[in-house]
């Protein structure tokens, strides 16, 4: 499958942004979960002891990329991360919300994505991609549901490039879809980072 280029962004230079109300065609109203979201970061877990993810325990006094850089399950987006040139970004001050796709989510993809995207020429798309997963600001899991629950179903989050994603709720697990149609599951919200916090997702959200 094709990946159309993206114009690489700057991320460390967007401010958080707020989607405007609209009316899905079922009725449901949507709005950023942005605006939801929660100003201090807190501990990995209730304990203040640290998740682990592929394997590694996530420090929340280390940033997004120092703790991504340990987990065995993020290796490719690490890579993919480093190839944009987005690593010190995801290194900066923050606070950022990624959703942050597995080795086995990129694997999903058609033969060649991966390998033709990590190519220089490949960058801007790249670019485009990551920064589709990044929402500024720190939006926890209950920030989703709370703006979930009150849009009617359904809330959309802007993303540090422009985009849009829209994130639904069903029986406690919450679901991403991309502007494609495209739907990655949270499989493991709220890990905690010094500059943010991470959702592990199980699909790479692609955009229009």
């Amino acid at each position: 499958m094709p990946v159309r280029p993206f114009l690489s962004i700057a991320l460390a230079s967007v401010a958080l942004t707020a989607c405007q109300q609209g009316g899905d065609a079922g009725g449901n109203q949507t709005a950023s979960a942005n605006q939801n979201a929660t100003t201090t970061p807190g501990p990995a877990t209730a304990s203040g002891a640290p998740v682990t993810v592929g394997g590694a325990p996530m420090y929340p006094n280390k940033t997004i990329i120092e703790n991504a850089s340990t987990s065995s399950e993020h290796t490719t987006l690490v890579n993919a991360v480093k190839a944009a040139g987005l690593d010190r970004t995801l290194a900066g001050a923050g606070p950022y919300t990624v959703f942050a796709p597995t080795n086995a989510a990129f694997g999903k993809l058609p033969a060649g994505t991966v390998e033709g995207l990590m190519q220089p020429q490949g960058k801007g798309a790249l670019t485009g991609i990551l920064s589709y997963h990044v929402v500024p600001g720190l939006v926890l899991a209950e920030d989703l549901r709370r703006s979930i629950q009150k849009r009617g179903g359904r809330a959309e989050l802007a993303t540090v490039g422009g985009g849009k994603l829209t994130v639904t709720d069903a029986g406690g697990a919450i679901t991403v879809t991309d502007s494609k149609g495209g739907q990655a599951r949270v499989t493991q919200g709220n890990v905690m980072q010094s500059n943010g916090v991470v959702h592990v997702v199980d699909a790479v959200l692609m955009p229009s």
